[in-house]
């Protein structure tokens, strides 16, 4: 059984806690049917970045980029079937006192809070979304900002991702990273410390000021 012991745990949402897969993949394939944009080669990159990020990368200039990220958070609020929660996310939560936890993600945060609530999770006390950074995963602001809102510093932390991006970000801040193959193969997601399946085969133990993830099962 491996072991990640830190002060408080920071999800990501998308891909960790939720499968929102097919509302995500169906607005960015509308989105680049529009803008005559390979659809393959935005779905390399789209997961677990800020859609600001990725549609920078193709489309310029600012304006069009902003006005295009609302467009798409407008079309993804319309969008809630088939938005699940991911298995052992909800028994993973009820465990973890309210205040030991926090939502940091890509997405926006009106958007990443009523996904959550049609999965039937909780809400975080805390959620950073991309609106509250001017960098996003890779780079650990967003992070940083949660530890520091939560009053830990970031090597404090245990980060829960499922993309390359995210896992580069907790890095990045100095966070001990849990990672998910739900949306990305084992091999993508080297750089963490541990990676596993799905969060069934994870669980907590609270003591002392400490959080254990204990996980019996390893990729």
């Amino acid at each position: 059984m491996a072991v990640l012991r830190g002060k408080r745990i920071l999800f990501d949402i998308d891909g960790t806690l939720i499968d929102s897969t097919a509302t995500v993949e169906q607005s960015w394939r509308t989105w680049a049917k529009e803008y005559g944009v390979d659809y393959e080669e935005v779905l390399k990159v789209c997961h677990g970045r800020r859609t600001e990020d990725t549609v920078a990368r193709f489309v310029g200039p600012h304006d069009l980029v902003a006005a295009t990220a609302r467009q798409l958070a407008l079309q993804e609020l319309a969008d809630f079937d088939g938005v699940l929660e991911l298995p052992g996310a909800r028994r993973l939560l009820d465990a973890l006192p309210h205040s030991l936890w926090a939502a940091v993600t890509s997405g926006p945060r009106s958007l990443m809070a009523a996904r959550l609530a049609a999965a039937g999770l909780p809400a975080p006390k805390l959620l950073i979304g991309a609106e509250d950074v001017s960098n996003g995963k890779p780079n650990p602001e967003s992070y940083l900002k949660a530890a520091a809102a939560l009053g830990v510093e970031a090597h404090e932390c245990l980060v829960v991702e499922d993309a390359p991006a995210g896992v580069g970000a907790g890095r990045a801040a100095g966070a001990q990273v849990l990672a998910v193959t739900t949306t990305h193969r084992a091999a993508e997601l080297a750089d963490a410390d541990v990676v596993v399946t799905d969060l069934s085969c994870v669980s907590v133990k609270v003591s002392d000021g400490d959080i254990d993830l204990l996980i019996t099962e390893s990729v």
